[in-house]
């Protein structure tokens, strides 16, 4: 991409109020399809949410707990509006501490298209996390709702849904692990290999892609690694493991986490793995510090996961709920939290805007980010060239070692070989799709730039 200037995927450059003049390239394109037809869905799923719970609510607070809610249901309804008709994005003006950082984006935005930014004539990244945010301040300005997730039932679908695969894992890596001890090299290696691509795919089960929809893990994980390896177009796991079994004084390992529901429970397995085998010391996990994405984990998602996992029958589910618990207890799992993850901001702005949160992942022997909305960040969501090196795309974001684990659910894919993408779009069963499927997986790692 050397010379040619690389610009942020925006939705349209034409006005959503008049679609028949949209170009067939920007009314094809995945951006536009979610801005047009997916997100004002999940939208609607939010306020259903609410409506369905107004008898829990009079019963919780009374009728002006249900009157709380139909505001909310309000503003809500005034935000699609704003997105089907192309409004202006708006400032932010509830009391988080985050609002400033917002509304300073929206004039670094503003001050470079030389106008506010619109629904429909801004950045796909950019709007996306807006619409999530918007959803925030509905109902931060609330009374009694605003520690309400309108997200939370269908997270915890995601897990109870998932119990059969769920206790398979469970058992195999408890099975596999009894004695770390007599474990040798080649056992932890293996094991390793396989979680990895366990955690991989249990990022195909992303709710804010199915539009709120289900989306669950249905088959025995471990079983299915076989089948689902050909799919894997770019895999450097070995520069991972290289990694991570440097000997050396303490490891600390940072999971960037992605979905509540199996793919979390895919995250504790990989972590307790690392621990186990000594191959890691603490781990890390960055969750949500708000609803976001539909399915993205919060503490409150991670605390509920591992008190499920503990009152279990099934005795390999029941163990790991309480050994999870204990690291929690003892340190050597940390939560946690920054208003940075649900920031407008890609990665590459991280040291600038949040050098706090910089820092402290440089103190990390390896951050690992999980899923799609974590690559677009890390790559900036910008129209790369598919077989630019993935240390490019990173534009100087490098806090340390890092690797992502991600299926593609979004059009955006750098670090391939020449005539690859052609090759799988000739070949692959979605064609043009491919990308967007989920049906594909890249394991990328970077050390340095």
């Amino acid at each position: 991409m050397k010379g040619e200037r690389l610009e942020s995927r925006r939705i349209s450059m034409e006005r959503a109020t008049l679609p028949d003049s949209l170009s067939a390239k920007f009314k094809g394109s995945f951006a536009y399809k979610t801005v047009k037809d997916r997100i004002p869905s999940i939208l609607v799923k939010v306020i259903d949410v609410l409506a369905r719970n107004y008898g829990k609510f009079k019963e919780d607070y009374g009728e002006e707990g249900v009157e709380d809610a139909k505001g909310v249901v309000g503003r809500l309804s005034g935000l699609r509006n704003e997105m089907q008709t192309d409004k202006p994005v708006l400032p932010l003006t509830d009391g988080r501490a985050d609002v400033s950082i917002w509304n300073r984006y929206l004039e670094e935005v503003s001050a470079v298209q030389g106008s506010p930014p619109s629904w429909f004539t801004s950045a796909w990244l950019y709007v996306e996390c807006y619409m999530y945010r918007r959803i925030q301040q509905a109902f931060e300005d609330s009374t009694m709702l605003r520690t309400f997730d309108p997200f939370r039932a269908q997270k915890e679908a995601g897990l109870l849904n998932s119990e059969s695969p769920i206790q398979s894992l469970a058992s195999y890596v408890q099975q596999a692990t009894q004695d770390p001890s007599n474990l040798s090299q080649q056992d932890i290696h293996k094991l390793f290999n396989q979680l990895i691509q366990v955690n991989l795919w249990g990022n195909k089960c992303d709710l804010s892609i199915s539009g709120g929809t289900e989306n669950y893990q249905k088959h025995d994980p471990i079983q299915q690694l076989s089948s689902l390896r050909p799919f894997i177009i770019v895999d450097q796991t070995d520069l991972i493991w290289n990694r991570i079994n440097q000997p050396g004084a303490s490891k600390r390992v940072d999971l960037i986490v992605d979905n509540a529901g199996f793919e979390l429970f895919s995250d504790l397995v990989f972590a307790e793995l690392l621990l186990a085998t000594k191959l890691a010391d603490v781990v890390h996990f960055h969750l949500k510090a708000v609803p976001w994405f539909v399915s993205d984990a919060s503490r409150s998602d991670f605390m509920w996961t591992l008190d499920v996992l503990k009152a279990s029958s099934h005795a390999a589910v029941s163990h790991y709920g309480n050994l999870w618990h204990g690291r929690v207890k003892d340190g050597t799992w940390v939560l946690r939290e920054h208003d940075f993850w649900t920031c407008p901001h890609d990665y590459s702005k991280m040291e600038a805007a949040a050098p706090d949160l910089y820092a402290d992942l440089a103190k990390s022997h390896l951050i690992v980010f999980k899923g799609d909305l974590n690559y677009r960040k890390i790559t900036g969501d910008l129209k790369w060239s598919h077989t630019v090196p993935f240390s490019e795309a990173l534009r100087g974001f490098l806090p340390s070692a890092l690797c992502t684990l991600r299926t593609l659910k979004a059009d955006l894919i750098v670090g391939l070989e020449e005539g690859q993408a052609e090759r799988i779009e000739r070949e692959a069963e979605e064609a043009s799709d491919w990308m967007v499927s989920g049906n594909w997986a890249v394991v990328q790692y970077c050390d340095q730039l």
